[in-house]
């Protein structure tokens, strides 16, 4: 791990975030349709986790000193095979069976099919009661392991989640780091007005959480919130709350009204990767 003093971590995140949204697109291509915008408004929060925060092997995603990077949002897979991919996880070359017959990168996460999946998606609002169980077994065993979980504005409509909210603070999970994408979509329209959940750093610090918020497409805003997250000296749990574009870094797909699950028409899927061409030599 390096640290934010080294005058290179920005370049390097930034080249690390534009490949996880070019490795999302192409597998999105692969399929003609997706949940792309997803992979792209959470690029930056993952270029920092895998290229930055998290303790890993990439060639033993099974080592039991790991950091766990739990994806509550199976939906999401797409943006963690782009992920995986960029931390040697996975081999380049599979990102072409995305979503096929007997691929190990199924649309929606499954842990049994992927190294380096630690749960299986599908269900929303699993993610953070399993992680505080993980919390919990990994402070047993004497680990100083973290266990990050990313998770949607949508799935704070799910009981479950408040439920892992308020355990993980009982608990003092300090070992817990939270994520949610607060892109302010999901498949019955913005999630606001789907089931209100502001204000959401005041509800979370009741819970006795300790809580970040910050624009994250932005990569200086996610180095320093991981950072802060891993060296609270609290004994509780803590949660980054990012707030996000969906789309981000392909401005036609920003622009786009209704992208919680879009169909990119054949010629488009072009014009997004020159538009992170474009973005990347700005």
């Amino acid at each position: 791990m390096v640290t934010t003093s080294d005058s290179g971590l920005h370049a390097r995140l930034a080249e690390c975030a534009y490949r996880i949204r070019r490795n999302a697109i192409r597998m999105g291509e692969v399929q003609g349709q997706g949940y792309i915008a997803q992979a792209l408004d959470i690029a930056d929060v993952l270029a920092v986790a895998y290229g930055h925060a998290l303790r890993y092997r990439a060639e033993d995603p099974e080592w039991e000193g790991r950091d766990r990077f739990l994806l509550s949002n199976g939906h999401y897979a797409i943006a963690l095979y782009a992920a995986l991919i960029e931390a040697g996880i996975l081999p380049e070359e599979e990102l072409e069976t995305y979503g096929s017959d007997d691929s190990r990168l199924p649309m929606s996460g499954m842990a049994s099919y992927t190294p380096g999946m630690e749960m299986s998606g599908g269900s929303l609002g699993q993610g953070l009661t399993i992680a505080v169980g993980r919390c919990l077994g990994l402070k047993r065993r004497g680990s100083d392991a973290f266990v990050y979980t990313l998770f949607s504005d949508g799935e704070l409509d799910e009981g479950a989640v408040w439920e892992g909210i308020m355990s993980a603070s009982h608990w003092q999970l300090d070992n817990l780091i939270g994520i949610v994408d607060v892109n302010n979509q999901q498949a019955d329209g913005p999630s606001t007005q789907v089931m209100a959940f502001e204000p959401l750093v005041d509800k979370l610090q009741a819970f006795g959480w300790f809580v970040q918020r910050i624009d994250g497409n932005d990569l200086a805003a996610v180095i320093a919130a991981f950072d802060a997250a891993r060296a609270h000296r609290g004994a509780c749990p803590r949660m980054i709350v990012c707030d996000t574009k969906m789309g981000s870094g392909v401005p036609f797909l920003e622009a786009r009204e209704k992208n919680h699950f879009i169909r990119v028409e054949a010629h488009e899927w072009q014009l997004a990767l020159q538009a992170l061409d474009a973005g990347r030599k700005a």
